[in-house]
């Protein structure tokens, strides 16, 4: 075929590489594309075979498809996948067609090619991933899954269903509303709210018990999410963890912080009505019972700082927003009439709303009280200033007491090794950590703020040199920092 006539010149106007084979596979004729798909000019290849230009690892395949077409009895249409050499070296991937149609005229086999090389790429690189995550979901503890929107139809579950729900993936694929049996009675009316929810667009946060075998005695967390496509949800996935363990631990603090508070305040509450008696009639007693009372009613309190640790840390409940400005006044005003002969001055209150957990008005009257539960003068000052920052707040809190222990200060920041007892001056620094811990915020100690050195470090706690100390160095500056609130 000249490609001076007409229909030669509408071939090279083609996008798709148009080549003639003979029965041998030989290039008799080819379009102008194939210089932009591969970078030859039609007359460096015409005359050459078609097979040399293919991979070696497709090579036979092609060879085989392009033979059985040509030697069928009846009219065949085949379609090869390969990569074909370019003239740089690289390999592009063709799709080619043909057909065992021919034309005297033509005397040969059309082959329509083109270029597929960014969707074969793009596939590949798609099943390496789905192939990574296959190999993911098998080893992993949690159950991970995937049902349509409807909740019809099981797309995808991993192995460890089996394990935590105590039923079968394949009971499950067959009958995909299964799962609901390995769900404790009680909490399925809420699982299947949590459905609609999902089925509805929003997302879900739940915990309910499964396993009938091990007599539901297996909790889990799942998260929900609804997957849309234009609006419209389209299939739903999550993940499913066991907590059992969690739970177990929370069901022990729990009845251990009633055992110990009901016990202690009990018993505290006998000594401390014995002791009332005991001052009547024996007044000259009055400075030892003084220190048992003192003792007796710290340790009261401390068991109520108990209680709120453990319902903190216990409780699952979502941060809220919280407008902190308000929240810090109240509590000045609190501690103020606690502790009339103190001194809290507040050096500004900027208006700011944080997300964070309700406990952090109990947190902050800690850090405000501290200073005059452990002065050692009667008139401790306390400084109190509320900051606005790029990302959210800044609670600052000063005194001009002796630096805060080591050991406390490791305390409020998070520092301390948990594994380690210790003696402490109480539980409050605990509620403080716990309660701008749970509210994703952090707190930073300086301690020795004014007075040169201490313990070999200087102001900010940072070290020194060895055997540098100035007994003179007082005051501490406690930085509470929250994230901002969305608008």
């Amino acid at each position: 075929m000249s490609r001076s006539e007409p229909h030669g010149l509408l071939l090279d106007q083609s996008q798709d590489k148009v080549a003639l084979l003979d029965e041998e596979g030989t290039y008799t004729y080819v379009n102008a594309a194939v210089e932009r798909i591969l970078g030859y000019e039609p007359a460096d290849i015409v005359g050459t075979s078609a097979f040399e230009y293919v991979h070696p690892d497709e090579r036979e395949g092609v060879r085989r498809t392009f033979e059985g077409a040509i030697r069928a009895a009846e009219f065949t249409e085949v379609t090869a996948e390969y990569r074909h050499r370019a003239s740089d070296g690289s390999w592009v991937w063709l799709e080619s067609r043909m057909s065992n149609l021919t034309d005297p005229a033509l005397d040969g086999f059309v082959v329509s090619s083109r270029d597929v090389t960014d969707r074969v790429r793009a596939e590949r690189q798609r099943a390496e991933a789905a192939s990574n995550l296959r190999e993911i979901a098998a080893v992993s503890s949690d159950v991970l899954w995937m049902f349509d929107a409807d909740w019809s139809e099981l797309l995808f579950v991993n192995p460890a269903y089996e394990e935590i729900y105590g039923a079968s993936v394949d009971e499950l694929r067959g009958d995909p509303g299964a799962f609901l049996d390995a769900i404790h009675p009680d909490d399925r009316p809420a699982v299947r709210e949590a459905m609609e929810t999902l089925s509805g667009g929003a997302s879900v946060d739940i915990e309910y018990r499964v396993n009938a075998a091990e007599n539901y005695n297996r909790w889990v967390w799942v998260q929900g999410e609804p997957i849309t496509e234009g609006g419209e949800v389209i299939r739903i996935t999550g993940f499913t963890k066991d907590v059992t363990d969690r739970r177990r631990r929370e069901r022990q603090l729990v009845v251990m912080d009633n055992l110990l508070r009901h016990n202690l305040r009990n018993d505290l509450n006998v000594v401390l009505g014995e002791l009332e008696e005991l001052e009547t009639d024996v007044p000259e007693s009055a400075e030892h019972t003084a220190v048992i009372r003192r003792v007796g009613e710290g340790l009261l309190e401390t068991a109520q700082k108990e209680r709120d640790i453990i319902e903190l840390i216990t409780d699952h409940r979502e941060t809220d927003r919280i407008d902190l400005r308000s929240v810090v006044a109240e509590c000045v005003e609190r501690v103020r009439e606690r502790y009339p002969a103190g001194s809290i001055e507040v050096d500004g209150l900027d208006e700011v709303a944080v997300t964070g957990r309700a406990e952090l008005r109990s947190a902050v009257t800690e850090l405000l009280e501290n200073p005059f539960q452990h002065a050692d003068r009667e008139n401790p000052t306390v400084t109190v200033r509320l900051r606005r920052t790029e990302a959210g707040a800044e609670l600052v809190v000063e005194d001009d007491l002796p630096p805060i222990p080591a050991v406390e200060a490791d305390v409020l920041t998070g520092d301390h090794d948990m594994t380690h007892v210790y003696h402490s001056s109480g539980l409050g620094f605990w509620l403080v950590y716990w309660s701008v811990e749970l509210s994703n915020g952090t707190v930073a100690v300086d301690a020795g703020i004014t007075g040169g050195e201490r313990d070999g470090r200087d102001a900010a706690g940072n070290e020194r040199g060895e055997g540098r100390s100035l007994d003179g160095a007082r005051g501490n500056r406690i930085t509470v920092s929250l994230p901002r609130a969305s608008e």
